[in-house]
């Protein structure tokens, strides 16, 4: 179908900001351009506290957020994209916020260290610290131990899916479910989806080649699992999943390889492509109604996946 007149919209206005394309500035400039985009605010919470938690170099901030309720509530551990090499907790604050309210639970939304100042495995080896921490310290944020989740959009649903091939790897922690939004799944350019949108929908083919070549330390680390989980032997043993795309992204066709692959290997698996939709509409809630679809169907497969874990 062609481009929903309302991701359209959202193009438009990108576009009339004037920044130039990440990949014809450094990290610390796209940061920085990053920093105007306009964010519309999530929901209000019972509760949202920033803290330190310790991490393999040094302190990683986290912000924690807490629904109303009594709890103990269950727990996502919530990764932000930006190719890791952009985002932080402010930009993914809005998300964080719509999926306390909308499933319920406790999100533990990481800030992880940045590429190219920190190359894999670094960020990939914060955001399972921080999964063990939560894992390790879940009465003390009045969440359940036993329910906890990893999720995370674009390269954050690549560290979603690493780490739980960490915690099976690592044997834990235990995790109950997989959210993952658009992740990045390979470094393979020449998808028919990245030929179909390399250009024109907000994520280009030239700024992933410029993540990729900022996150990775060596061309070897291209055919790491834990840098491109499609690299993985087997993905039997991982937690059921929910994985959303979007068809005018070229990141589309290695999310829904890596779902069909999960579901080939036994993984509980559904995959849903979000039509007209282009990369980062999950994060626009306020503009788009298939963000909200999509917020919604993320809140329940969360739902869903925590009950299945409470005892009968």
């Amino acid at each position: 179908m062609p481009l929903d007149p309302q991701a359209q919209a959202v193009l438009e206005a990108t576009a009339a900001l004037g920044l130039p394309a990440n990949h014809t500035v450094s990290a610390q400039e796209a940061r920085a351009n990053a920093k105007l985009r306009p964010r519309a605010p999530g929901p209000e919470v019972a509760k949202v506290e920033d803290r330190n938690i310790p991490g393999p170099g040094g302190e990683i901030p986290v912000r924690i957020y807490t629904p109303e309720g009594s709890g103990p509530f269950p727990i996502l551990v919530w990764f932000h994209g930006g190719g890791w090499v952009l985002g932080d907790l402010e930009n993914a604050d809005g998300v964080s916020r719509h999926l306390t309210v909308g499933a319920g639970c406790v999100v533990v939304s990481v800030d992880y260290r940045l590429a190219p100042e920190t190359k894999f495995p670094g960020p990939a080896d914060d955001c399972y610290a921080a999964t063990q921490w939560a894992a390790q310290n879940a009465a003390g944020i009045n969440g359940d131990p036993a329910k906890i989740a990893v999720g995370g959009d674009s390269a954050g649903g690549n560290l979603a899916t690493v780490i739980c091939l960490m915690a099976r790897d690592r044997q834990g922690p235990a995790l109950a479910f997989q959210l993952l939004v658009y992740p990045v799944t390979m470094r393979d350019f020449d998808t028919v989806s990245y030929e179909e949108n390399a250009d024109g929908y907000s994520l280009t083919r030239d700024s992933m080649r410029w993540f990729w070549d900022h996150y990775l330390a060596s061309e070897a680390d291209a055919s790491n699992p834990y840098a491109a989980p499609m690299q993985a032997e087997s993905l039997k043993g991982l937690p059921p999943a929910l994985v959303i795309t979007a068809e005018f992204d070229p990141l589309r066709d290695e999310g829904e390889d890596y779902a069909h692959r999960l579901q080939d290997e036994g993984v509980s698996t559904k995959c849903t492509r979000y039509d007209g939709m282009m990369h980062g509409f999950f994060g626009a809630p306020a503009v788009l109604d298939k963000a909200k679809q999509a917020i919604n169907e993320a809140s329940a497969a969360l739902t869903a996946a925590f009950r299945a874990k409470s005892p009968v």
